[in-house]
Parts: structure tokens; C-alpha cells; sequence
């Protein structure tokens, strides 16, 4: 995925450091896969450093529309939450909500493999902006997306997800 030059000054706003940044982004994938939406939609998140998520999910019929490829709400479920745990990587205290999300389709994405690719850009105290982008498993980008994203009243450690995690 090209990253914009904010992508690559990647100044961490409210970071751990060693062990605790890894624990918090265990917790984080952790609650990731406690949500229970993903039941409908079977994937993976994996934190990969400050910043950047990435999700990895298996497309096939049972989410197509009538035309016969995935519905909409599977491009705008994965590159949100691509966008959203990339910013929630930096924060150690709250939950984020999304704002907003705008999102470009390119292709239709048919039975396969798909990766949706999150960065952070900026932000470092109450919004934050990411960008997502979705690679089918031919290489080939089939969708993309930005979010602003802001910290809630939800502490993560009243989260039951996270919390179990971090314990």
C-alpha cells in the first residue's frame, strides 16, 4: 500500500514502550476478535507496529450480492476496522469511535483471500485520521478508504475483550 509522507513520521501520541505496547496490542486484537459482529465475518487483525493494522479475511458466496460479488458492507466493514486499529494501536487509554469513513471502490472482489491495510496518518490528541486500502489475494487493490476516528468515554480497560487480555 502506498503511504503518504505523514505515514512515514509516525509520532506515537500515547504509546507503552516494549512489553506494555505489545501487551496493549494483544489486548487490542484480543477484543478485535471478542466482537461479536465478526462472528458474521470471520477474520484475523494483527497489530502490526505503531500505526498500522492489518486484517486478513476469506471472502466467499455466502456475502455476495445478487451480482454475484461481495456486498458493500464487507469492503466498508474490513477497511474501517483496518483504519480504526491502526489509530486505536496509539491509544493505550480510551476506545475510538469512527466519525467518518469515506471509501472508493475500484473492483469487485470475488471468493478468495483479501488483506485490508491499515496507516495511520494523523492526529495525536482527540481525532485521528487513517487510511485503509483491501488487496485481493491476486495482489491487486480492490478498494480503499479514510476515517477520522475520536476517542470515546469508554475506557479499554472496562472492555471485556481487553481486559481479559491485559489480566
Amino acid at each position: 500500500m502506498p503511504c503518504s509522507p505523514a505515514a512515514n513520521r509516525v509520532t506515537r501520541p500515547d504509546h507503552g514502550a516494549g512489553d506494555g505496547e505489545a501487551a496493549h496490542f494483544r489486548a487490542l486484537e484480543s477484543l478485535y476478535a471478542s466482537a461479536p459482529i465478526n462472528a458474521k465475518f470471520p477474520s484475523r487483525l494483527q497489530i502490526e507496529a505503531p500505526g498500522v493494522a492489518r486484517i486478513d479475511f476469506v471472502v466467499d458466496e455466502s456475502v455476495y450480492h445478487a451480482a454475484g460479488a461481495a456486498h458493500g458492507t464487507s469492503y466498508f466493514k474490513m477497511l474501517d476496522d483496518a483504519a480504526f486499529y491502526a489509530c486505536n494501536s496509539l491509544v493505550t487509554d480510551r476506545f475510538l469511535l469512527t466519525t467518518a469513513f469515506n471509501l472508493l471502490f475500484t473492483r469487485p472482489i470475488k471468493a478468495g483471500p483479501v488483506v485490508a491495510h491499515g496507516r495511520w496518518i494523523s492526529g495525536r490528541k482527540r481525532v485521528f485520521v487513517a487510511d485503509a486500502s483491501l488487496v485481493d489475494g491476486d495482489g491487486e487493490e480492490v478498494a480503499r478508504g479514510t476515517g477520522t476516528f475520536m476517542r470515546s468515554s469508554f475506557a479499554l480497560s472496562g472492555l471485556a475483550g481487553y481486559a481479559a487480555e491485559r489480566a
